[in-house]
């Protein structure tokens, strides 16, 4: 492994802007990393769409990074994970980070674990999976909140309307009688204030973000590419398929910073 190697920058990607949750917790976590975010805002949401175009789309995500020579990806989309993770293991070839493990182990010690997602990440088990690889024991409850990923997009994050919605999905899990909710979604967090509006306080929330950072971290300790230039920020680039000024506007509302420079890009060309 190079020093040239170690330089390299991390790319992230997701649907929109959701992954900007988990890129939030790689950059105070790893704050000297390089790191590159795309959006696919131009297409989303993926849990609708069918398993093959989850896969088709995500492999154009990856090329595009792959063409930014990063060291690391990081699929920063539970949708993504789900029905694409086996193919890109295969044949990445770079390191892959993924949500779904991070998440599920981040829920351990709980007894019953509801988890909400895109209807494509619920109706795949993947969750249920890896549940039962952390406990055998754990009881597991599945929703499918399709609408919340539209209103996080649209930066309805805490109105009138985003609590409705909640309010409609989110009985069952209520009646469910969880004490865990693994935000299946890595847009869910932006709701949260909605999704606790329903839940209350008691329930326990779970947003990978933090727990897919550490995993990174120690993923690039291990391979030798943590980049250790202590004192000196990283850079992040943003890169959207739809609306730069839009991306610039939420993300920047999410980040708690100025979001500059998004650049538009044709990701159908990869």
């Amino acid at each position: 492994m190079t020093m040239r190697d170690t330089e390299r920058p991390v790319g992230v990607f997701d649907s929109g802007l959701g992954g900007l949750t988990v890129l939030k917790e790689l950059h105070r976590l790893l704050p000297c990393e390089d790191l590159i975010y795309f959006g696919d805002s131009g297409r989303t949401p993926y849990g609708t769409k069918s398993k093959d175009t989850v896969i088709r789309y995500t492999f154009q995500d990856i090329n595009f990074l792959l063409s930014h020579n990063v060291k690391m990806i990081v699929i920063a989309c539970n949708t993504a994970s789900a029905c694409s993770l086996p193919h890109v293991v295969k044949s990445c070839r770079v390191p892959v980070a993924e949500v779904v493990g991070p998440g599920s182990r981040a829920a351990a010690g709980g007894t019953k674990v509801a988890v909400i997602g895109t209807p494509a990440t619920i109706e795949s088990g993947v969750y249920k999976e890896a549940l039962k690889s952390v406990s055998p024991d754990i009881q597991y409850f599945g929703k499918a909140c399709p609408l919340f990923v539209p209103l996080a997009e649209e930066g309805w994050w805490d109105n009138d309307i985003s609590r409705a919605v909640a309010a409609e999905y989110l009985r069952p899990v209520a009646e469910s009688g969880a004490d865990t909710l693994i935000l299946g979604c890595t847009h869910y967090p932006l709701l949260i204030p909605s999704i606790r509006a329903v839940l209350g306080e008691s329930i326990r929330l779970i947003n990978s973000a933090s727990a897919v950072a550490s995993e990174v971290r120690s993923r690039l300790e291990e391979t030798g590419l943590l980049r250790s230039r202590s004192g000196t920020e990283g850079k992040i680039s943003f890169y959207t398929s739809d609306s730069p000024e839009k991306f610039a506007s939420l993300g920047g509302m999410f980040l708690g910073q100025a979001v500059k420079d998004v650049n538009k890009i044709d990701i159908e060309a990869f």
